[in-house]
Protein backbone atom coordinates (compact mmCIF):
# COMPACT_ATOMS: atom_id res chain seq x y z
CA UNK A 1 0.00 0.00 0.00
CA UNK A 2 1.96 2.98 -0.64
CA UNK A 3 1.97 5.84 2.16
CA UNK A 4 0.17 9.12 0.99
CA UNK A 5 1.28 11.27 3.64
CA UNK A 6 4.62 10.48 2.23
CA UNK A 7 4.09 10.70 -1.24
CA UNK A 8 2.75 14.31 -0.17
CA UNK A 9 5.81 15.08 1.71
CA UNK A 10 8.04 14.35 -1.21
CA UNK A 11 6.14 16.55 -3.62
CA UNK A 12 6.30 19.28 -1.35
CA UNK A 13 10.23 18.93 -0.96
CA UNK A 14 10.43 19.42 -4.81
CA UNK A 15 10.24 15.95 -5.81
CA UNK A 16 8.91 14.94 -9.26
CA UNK A 17 5.83 12.30 -9.85
CA UNK A 18 7.51 8.60 -10.93
CA UNK A 19 5.26 6.60 -12.96
CA UNK A 20 5.10 3.92 -10.33
CA UNK A 21 3.87 5.97 -8.50
CA UNK A 22 1.45 7.77 -10.41
CA UNK A 23 -0.04 3.78 -11.47
CA UNK A 24 -0.37 3.14 -7.73
CA UNK A 25 -2.85 6.47 -6.89
CA UNK A 26 -4.53 5.14 -9.96
CA UNK A 27 -5.20 2.09 -8.42
CA UNK A 28 -5.70 2.95 -4.64
CA UNK A 29 -8.26 0.72 -2.94
CA UNK A 30 -11.21 2.39 -1.76
CA UNK A 31 -10.49 2.33 1.49
CA UNK A 32 -7.25 4.47 0.85
CA UNK A 33 -9.47 7.16 -1.29
CA UNK A 34 -9.76 9.57 2.05
CA UNK A 35 -6.31 9.38 2.82
CA UNK A 36 -5.34 9.90 -1.15
CA UNK A 37 -7.52 13.03 -0.83
CA UNK A 38 -5.77 14.14 2.72
CA UNK A 39 -2.68 13.69 0.79
CA UNK A 40 -3.23 15.58 -2.47
CA UNK A 41 -5.52 18.46 -0.30
CA UNK A 42 -1.83 19.24 1.38
CA UNK A 43 -0.26 20.24 -1.92
CA UNK A 44 -3.27 21.64 -3.37
CA UNK A 45 -3.40 24.34 0.21
CA UNK A 46 0.26 24.63 0.10
CA UNK A 47 -0.23 26.22 -3.47
CA UNK A 48 -3.70 27.71 -3.31
CA UNK A 49 -4.36 28.02 0.06
CA UNK A 50 -8.48 28.18 0.53
CA UNK A 51 -8.95 30.25 -3.20
CA UNK A 52 -11.20 28.69 -5.76
CA UNK A 53 -10.98 30.36 -9.23
CA UNK A 54 -14.12 30.29 -11.12
CA UNK A 55 -14.16 29.94 -14.97
CA UNK A 56 -16.99 30.92 -17.77
CA UNK A 57 -17.50 29.65 -20.86
CA UNK A 58 -18.93 31.48 -23.52
CA UNK A 59 -19.66 28.94 -26.83
CA UNK A 60 -18.95 31.94 -29.86
CA UNK A 61 -19.77 29.27 -32.46
CA UNK A 62 -21.58 26.06 -31.96
CA UNK A 63 -21.45 22.61 -33.85
CA UNK A 64 -20.79 21.65 -37.44
CA UNK A 65 -17.01 20.87 -36.78
CA UNK A 66 -14.94 19.27 -39.83
CA UNK A 67 -12.64 17.09 -37.32
CA UNK A 68 -13.66 14.07 -36.29
CA UNK A 69 -12.86 13.55 -32.56
CA UNK A 70 -14.75 10.80 -31.18
CA UNK A 71 -15.87 11.93 -27.75
CA UNK A 72 -16.79 15.71 -29.29
CA UNK A 73 -20.80 16.32 -29.99
CA UNK A 74 -19.84 19.19 -32.51
CA UNK A 75 -17.53 16.76 -34.53
CA UNK A 76 -18.40 15.74 -38.00
CA UNK A 77 -21.38 13.52 -38.40
CA UNK A 78 -22.42 13.73 -34.98
CA UNK A 79 -26.26 13.20 -34.32
CA UNK A 80 -26.32 15.06 -30.90
CA UNK A 81 -29.29 17.26 -30.78
CA UNK A 82 -27.08 20.62 -29.47
CA UNK A 83 -26.99 24.18 -30.04
CA UNK A 84 -25.96 24.87 -33.84
CA UNK A 85 -25.07 28.55 -34.73
CA UNK A 86 -22.55 30.74 -36.59
CA UNK A 87 -20.37 33.58 -34.86
CA UNK A 88 -22.08 35.18 -32.10
CA UNK A 89 -22.06 38.91 -32.25
CA UNK A 90 -19.80 41.08 -29.94
CA UNK A 91 -22.89 42.69 -27.82
CA UNK A 92 -24.00 39.19 -27.36
CA UNK A 93 -20.57 37.69 -26.23
CA UNK A 94 -20.18 40.55 -23.43
CA UNK A 95 -23.42 39.94 -22.27
CA UNK A 96 -22.96 36.24 -21.88
CA UNK A 97 -19.58 37.16 -20.42
CA UNK A 98 -21.22 39.57 -18.35
CA UNK A 99 -23.28 36.74 -16.55
CA UNK A 100 -20.18 34.46 -15.72
CA UNK A 101 -17.93 37.71 -14.21
CA UNK A 102 -21.21 38.61 -12.25
CA UNK A 103 -21.45 34.72 -10.89
CA UNK A 104 -17.91 35.15 -9.63
CA UNK A 105 -15.74 34.16 -12.43
CA UNK A 106 -12.48 35.91 -13.07
CA UNK A 107 -11.63 34.50 -16.21
CA UNK A 108 -13.88 33.94 -19.62
CA UNK A 109 -13.44 30.94 -21.73
CA UNK A 110 -14.19 32.15 -25.11
CA UNK A 111 -14.58 29.05 -27.76
CA UNK A 112 -15.52 28.09 -31.30
CA UNK A 113 -15.69 24.96 -32.94
CA UNK A 114 -13.83 24.36 -35.90
CA UNK A 115 -10.56 23.08 -37.46
CA UNK A 116 -9.08 26.83 -36.39
CA UNK A 117 -9.37 29.94 -36.88
CA UNK A 118 -8.97 31.99 -40.20
CA UNK A 119 -7.46 35.40 -39.80
CA UNK A 120 -10.71 37.26 -40.04
CA UNK A 121 -12.04 34.96 -37.25
CA UNK A 122 -8.97 36.18 -35.30
CA UNK A 123 -10.15 39.82 -36.07
CA UNK A 124 -13.11 38.70 -34.93
CA UNK A 125 -12.23 37.31 -31.42
CA UNK A 126 -10.22 40.20 -31.06
CA UNK A 127 -12.75 42.69 -31.34
CA UNK A 128 -14.91 40.41 -29.00
CA UNK A 129 -11.62 40.28 -26.59
CA UNK A 130 -11.29 44.46 -26.27
CA UNK A 131 -15.00 44.55 -25.80
CA UNK A 132 -15.30 41.99 -23.13
CA UNK A 133 -12.05 43.59 -21.08
CA UNK A 134 -13.75 47.36 -21.96
CA UNK A 135 -16.93 46.14 -20.01
CA UNK A 136 -15.14 44.11 -17.29
CA UNK A 137 -11.46 45.69 -16.63
CA UNK A 138 -9.24 42.98 -14.77
CA UNK A 139 -10.95 39.89 -16.13
CA UNK A 140 -9.21 36.87 -17.49
CA UNK A 141 -10.11 36.06 -21.07
CA UNK A 142 -8.93 32.74 -22.47
CA UNK A 143 -9.09 32.03 -26.23
CA UNK A 144 -10.16 28.13 -27.92
CA UNK A 145 -10.25 27.94 -31.22
CA UNK A 146 -8.68 24.92 -32.95
CA UNK A 147 -5.26 24.84 -34.37
CA UNK A 148 -3.31 28.00 -34.99
CA UNK A 149 -1.19 29.30 -38.22
CA UNK A 150 1.67 31.61 -37.83
CA UNK A 151 1.14 35.09 -36.54
CA UNK A 152 -2.17 34.13 -35.09
CA UNK A 153 -1.00 33.58 -31.28
CA UNK A 154 0.65 36.88 -31.37
CA UNK A 155 -2.17 38.21 -33.14
CA UNK A 156 -4.12 37.40 -30.30
CA UNK A 157 -2.02 38.35 -27.27
CA UNK A 158 -1.35 41.64 -28.74
CA UNK A 159 -5.92 42.28 -28.56
CA UNK A 160 -5.36 41.32 -24.88
CA UNK A 161 -5.78 37.08 -24.59
CA UNK A 162 -4.06 36.07 -21.59
CA UNK A 163 -4.31 31.97 -22.08
CA UNK A 164 -5.30 29.92 -25.10
CA UNK A 165 -6.56 26.59 -23.97
CA UNK A 166 -5.81 23.27 -26.25
CA UNK A 167 -6.35 20.22 -24.63
CA UNK A 168 -3.98 17.52 -25.59
CA UNK A 169 -7.48 15.14 -24.53
CA UNK A 170 -5.34 11.63 -24.69
CA UNK A 171 -2.03 10.19 -24.82
CA UNK A 172 0.14 10.37 -28.19
CA UNK A 173 -0.14 6.90 -27.81
CA UNK A 174 -3.68 6.50 -27.63
CA UNK A 175 -4.58 9.25 -29.62
CA UNK A 176 -5.45 7.65 -33.31
CA UNK A 177 -7.90 6.55 -31.55
CA UNK A 178 -9.90 9.31 -30.50
CA UNK A 179 -9.40 11.32 -33.74
CA UNK A 180 -7.93 10.86 -37.67
CA UNK A 181 -8.31 14.35 -39.10
CA UNK A 182 -5.34 15.65 -37.03
CA UNK A 183 -2.76 14.40 -34.94
CA UNK A 184 -1.45 14.78 -31.50
CA UNK A 185 1.46 16.71 -32.85
CA UNK A 186 -0.64 19.14 -34.73
CA UNK A 187 -2.00 20.28 -31.02
CA UNK A 188 1.56 20.49 -29.30
CA UNK A 189 2.15 22.57 -32.11
CA UNK A 190 -0.45 25.02 -31.12
CA UNK A 191 0.17 24.95 -27.58
CA UNK A 192 3.70 25.92 -28.35
CA UNK A 193 2.45 29.00 -30.39
CA UNK A 194 0.61 29.93 -27.78
CA UNK A 195 2.99 29.70 -25.21
CA UNK A 196 5.60 31.32 -27.47
CA UNK A 197 3.50 34.25 -28.15
CA UNK A 198 3.77 35.13 -24.01
CA UNK A 199 -0.49 33.71 -23.48
CA UNK A 200 -0.70 31.31 -20.51
CA UNK A 201 -0.91 27.38 -21.71
CA UNK A 202 -3.92 26.22 -20.73
CA UNK A 203 -4.07 22.29 -21.38
CA UNK A 204 -5.36 19.18 -20.08
CA UNK A 205 -7.32 15.82 -21.32
CA UNK A 206 -10.46 13.78 -21.38
CA UNK A 207 -10.61 10.76 -18.85
CA UNK A 208 -13.23 7.89 -19.34
CA UNK A 209 -12.58 7.29 -23.27
CA UNK A 210 -11.39 3.78 -22.53
CA UNK A 211 -8.06 4.66 -22.13
CA UNK A 212 -5.65 2.56 -19.93
CA UNK A 213 -3.80 3.76 -16.39
CA UNK A 214 -0.87 3.86 -18.58
CA UNK A 215 -1.87 5.96 -21.08
CA UNK A 216 -3.94 8.09 -18.11
CA UNK A 217 -0.27 8.58 -16.50
CA UNK A 218 1.45 9.32 -19.97
CA UNK A 219 -1.23 12.26 -21.00
CA UNK A 220 -0.67 13.63 -17.10
CA UNK A 221 2.85 13.26 -17.59
CA UNK A 222 3.05 14.98 -20.94
CA UNK A 223 0.65 17.95 -19.24
CA UNK A 224 3.61 18.10 -16.71
CA UNK A 225 5.76 18.16 -19.55
CA UNK A 226 4.61 21.17 -21.73
CA UNK A 227 4.40 23.10 -18.62
CA UNK A 228 0.43 23.72 -18.71
CA UNK A 229 0.01 26.37 -16.33
CA UNK A 230 -4.05 25.51 -15.83
CA UNK A 231 -4.94 22.03 -16.53
CA UNK A 232 -8.94 21.26 -17.07
CA UNK A 233 -9.34 17.92 -16.56
CA UNK A 234 -12.20 16.64 -18.21
CA UNK A 235 -14.39 13.21 -17.74
CA UNK A 236 -16.05 12.03 -20.62
CA UNK A 237 -19.47 13.40 -21.33
CA UNK A 238 -21.07 10.49 -23.39
CA UNK A 239 -23.55 12.02 -25.83
CA UNK A 240 -26.04 9.86 -28.26
CA UNK A 241 -24.96 10.45 -31.83
CA UNK A 242 -21.03 10.32 -31.18
CA UNK A 243 -18.86 6.79 -31.10
CA UNK A 244 -18.66 7.35 -27.67
CA UNK A 245 -22.07 8.00 -26.82
CA UNK A 246 -22.40 4.54 -24.92
CA UNK A 247 -19.26 5.02 -22.73
CA UNK A 248 -19.31 4.85 -18.91
CA UNK A 249 -16.59 4.02 -17.85
CA UNK A 250 -15.82 5.98 -14.72
CA UNK A 251 -17.14 6.42 -11.01
CA UNK A 252 -17.17 9.01 -8.90
CA UNK A 253 -14.12 7.32 -7.14
CA UNK A 254 -12.17 6.67 -9.99
CA UNK A 255 -12.83 10.20 -11.28
CA UNK A 256 -11.72 11.69 -7.63
CA UNK A 257 -8.38 9.88 -7.97
CA UNK A 258 -7.69 10.62 -11.71
CA UNK A 259 -7.91 14.16 -9.88
CA UNK A 260 -5.40 13.09 -7.77
CA UNK A 261 -2.99 12.24 -10.34
CA UNK A 262 -2.99 15.76 -11.59
CA UNK A 263 -2.42 17.15 -8.78
CA UNK A 264 0.40 14.87 -7.48
CA UNK A 265 1.91 15.23 -10.74
CA UNK A 266 1.91 19.14 -11.06
CA UNK A 267 1.32 20.64 -7.65
CA UNK A 268 1.73 23.91 -7.89
CA UNK A 269 -0.52 24.15 -11.08
CA UNK A 270 -4.29 25.21 -11.24
CA UNK A 271 -6.10 21.97 -11.60
CA UNK A 272 -9.67 22.41 -12.76
CA UNK A 273 -12.63 19.68 -12.64
CA UNK A 274 -14.28 20.37 -15.77
CA UNK A 275 -16.71 18.91 -18.07
CA UNK A 276 -18.42 16.15 -17.43
CA UNK A 277 -18.20 16.81 -13.73
CA UNK A 278 -21.70 16.10 -12.14
CA UNK A 279 -22.31 12.98 -13.93
CA UNK A 280 -19.05 11.75 -12.60
CA UNK A 281 -18.38 12.81 -9.56
CA UNK A 282 -21.69 13.65 -8.88
CA UNK A 283 -21.97 13.79 -4.37
CA UNK A 284 -18.51 13.80 -4.30
CA UNK A 285 -17.49 16.99 -5.90
CA UNK A 286 -17.20 18.96 -2.70
CA UNK A 287 -15.03 16.57 -1.53
CA UNK A 288 -12.88 16.93 -5.48
CA UNK A 289 -12.36 20.77 -4.14
CA UNK A 290 -9.54 19.51 -1.64
CA UNK A 291 -7.98 18.53 -4.64
CA UNK A 292 -9.02 20.50 -7.55
CA UNK A 293 -8.89 24.47 -7.22
CA UNK A 294 -11.08 25.52 -9.87
CA UNK A 295 -13.98 25.07 -11.98
CA UNK A 296 -16.71 25.44 -14.74
CA UNK A 297 -19.54 28.12 -13.55
CA UNK A 298 -23.07 26.59 -15.00
CA UNK A 299 -23.23 25.27 -18.35
CA UNK A 300 -20.36 23.92 -21.06
CA UNK A 301 -20.22 24.14 -24.64
CA UNK A 302 -22.67 22.06 -25.76
CA UNK A 303 -24.46 20.43 -22.05
CA UNK A 304 -26.36 22.16 -19.40
CA UNK A 305 -24.25 22.07 -15.99
CA UNK A 306 -25.11 22.38 -12.32
CA UNK A 307 -27.12 25.59 -11.34
CA UNK A 308 -24.91 28.33 -11.22
CA UNK A 309 -26.49 28.95 -7.76
CA UNK A 310 -25.68 25.20 -6.58
CA UNK A 311 -22.01 25.52 -7.60
CA UNK A 312 -21.25 28.42 -5.57
CA UNK A 313 -23.12 27.18 -2.33
CA UNK A 314 -20.66 24.24 -2.80
CA UNK A 315 -17.87 26.58 -2.80
CA UNK A 316 -18.96 28.29 -0.07
CA UNK A 317 -20.25 25.25 1.90
CA UNK A 318 -16.77 24.49 1.55
CA UNK A 319 -14.95 26.87 3.51
CA UNK A 320 -13.41 27.79 0.40
CA UNK A 321 -13.50 31.60 -1.07
CA UNK A 322 -13.44 32.67 -4.86
CA UNK A 323 -10.84 34.39 -6.12
CA UNK A 324 -11.44 37.97 -6.71
CA UNK A 325 -14.02 37.85 -4.14
CA UNK A 326 -13.94 39.01 -0.57
CA UNK A 327 -15.24 36.02 2.16
CA UNK A 328 -19.01 35.96 2.29
CA UNK A 329 -19.02 34.03 5.08
CA UNK A 330 -18.37 37.07 7.15
CA UNK A 331 -21.52 38.92 5.90
CA UNK A 332 -24.20 39.24 8.43
CA UNK A 333 -27.31 39.32 5.75
CA UNK A 334 -26.24 35.41 4.79
CA UNK A 335 -29.53 34.15 3.98
CA UNK A 336 -30.18 30.58 5.25
CA UNK A 337 -33.01 28.03 4.32
CA UNK A 338 -36.02 27.67 5.82
CA UNK A 339 -37.50 23.90 7.09
CA UNK A 340 -40.00 22.80 4.47
CA UNK A 341 -43.18 21.76 5.77
CA UNK A 342 -43.87 17.68 4.82
CA UNK A 343 -47.05 17.12 2.91
CA UNK A 344 -46.00 13.62 1.85
CA UNK A 345 -46.32 10.51 3.02
CA UNK A 346 -47.65 9.03 6.33
CA UNK A 347 -50.67 10.99 7.03
CA UNK A 348 -51.14 11.91 3.88
CA UNK A 349 -52.36 10.88 0.48
CA UNK A 350 -49.56 11.47 -1.40
CA UNK A 351 -46.36 9.15 -1.95
CA UNK A 352 -43.82 8.85 0.00
CA UNK A 353 -39.97 10.67 -0.85
CA UNK A 354 -38.06 6.90 -1.05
Amino acid sequence: MIDFAALADQQLAGGTLSVAQGLDILRSTDADLLDLVAAAARLRRAHFGNLVKVNYLVNLKSGLCPEDCSYCSQRLGSEAPILKYSWLKSDDAVEQAGHGISGGASRVCLVASGRGPSNRDIERVSGIVEDIKSSHPGVEVCACLGLLKDGQAEALREAGVDAYNHNINTSESNYAEICSTHTYADRLETIEHAKGSGMSACSGLIAGMGESDEELVEAVFALRAIDSDSIPVNFLMPFEGTPLGQDWNLTPQRALRILALARFACPDREVRMAGGREMHLRTLQPLALHIANSLFLGDYLTSQGQAAAEDLAMIKDGGWQIVGQHDERESADAEHERPVIRERGAGTAAPANA
